[in-house]
């Protein structure tokens, strides 16, 4: 069996009053593409910036690489390789493509490899090289989420979050998106994918978390989540 490299174990997050996240438990193995499903507010984000060291948590733990992530920073946990692309990507939009991607490789020395892999990233994404000199700032939307995606890859990540990829973009998009998902995946990355778009995540996940009101309300194989009765009526429309 693959090792755990990310354990959460009755984690729970409160933010004001709200408790947004109440005692959940979830574990992503070694090259794994895990989706985390759910309607908006269900604690899907809040439980992936505690995994990120962007938000304290209140009680539970969480384990990345066998050890707790309590008391680490983000950046610590960057520099450990765990890697989040958040929603609404966050690129640096008044650079260069090729810029962005030289910021995701900033805790890296390896020239050579920081250019083979900038290169890499072009393959992977090739509309980010026929742009790779215009500003971030004045691609597409979904143009912008496949640089964040690139630039979070530069830093070598062990595991990519990925929280709600595939929002706000054009149906043509998505499917890329989720295209680019399946190959990173297939390249041995362990990916936690978060979204709302629930058919498209189990589709492509191995394995499969349904989030509601801040809980863990089923789990399984992504096949099984997705022919399962409840599941099809609450999030797939049938």
């Amino acid at each position: 069996m693959a090792n755990t490299l990310l354990k959460v174990s009755g984690l729970k997050v409160s933010y004001g009053g709200i408790k947004a996240v109440k005692g959940i438990d979830l574990e992503v193995r070694e090259k794994e593409l895990v989706s985390l499903i759910g309607s908006n507010g269900a604690g899907k984000t809040t439980t992936m910036k505690a995994v990120t060291g962007s938000l304290p948590f209140e009680a539970g733990n969480i384990e990345y690489l066998g050890n707790s992530i309590k008391g680490k920073g983000a950046w610590d946990l960057v520099r450990e390789g765990l890697v989040m692309v958040p929603e609404g990507r966050g690129i640096f939009t008044r650079m260069s493509i090729t810029e962005n991607l030289q910021m995701g490789a900033y805790i890296r020395t390896d020239k050579a490899g920081i250019a083979k892999d900038i290169e890499r990233m072009f393959d992977l994404f090739p509309r980010l090289r026929e742009r790779k000199d215009q500003l971030a700032g004045t691609m597409s939307g979904g143009e912008q989420q496949m640089l964040a995606m690139a630039r979070a890859l530069m830093s070598q990540p062990k595991v990519l979050l990925l929280d709600e990829p595939s929002m706000g973009l054009s149906p043509i998009m998505v499917d890329k998106i989720f295209e680019v998902v399946r190959n990173v995946s297939a390249e041995g990355v362990t990916i936690v994918l978060v979204e709302q778009n629930a058919q498209r995540a189990l589709q492509i996940a191995d394995r499969g978390y349904v989030m509601d009101s801040g809980e863990i309300t089923m789990t399984g194989s992504g096949k099984s989540l997705l022919t399962d009765p409840k599941v099809r009526e609450a999030y797939l429309g049938h």
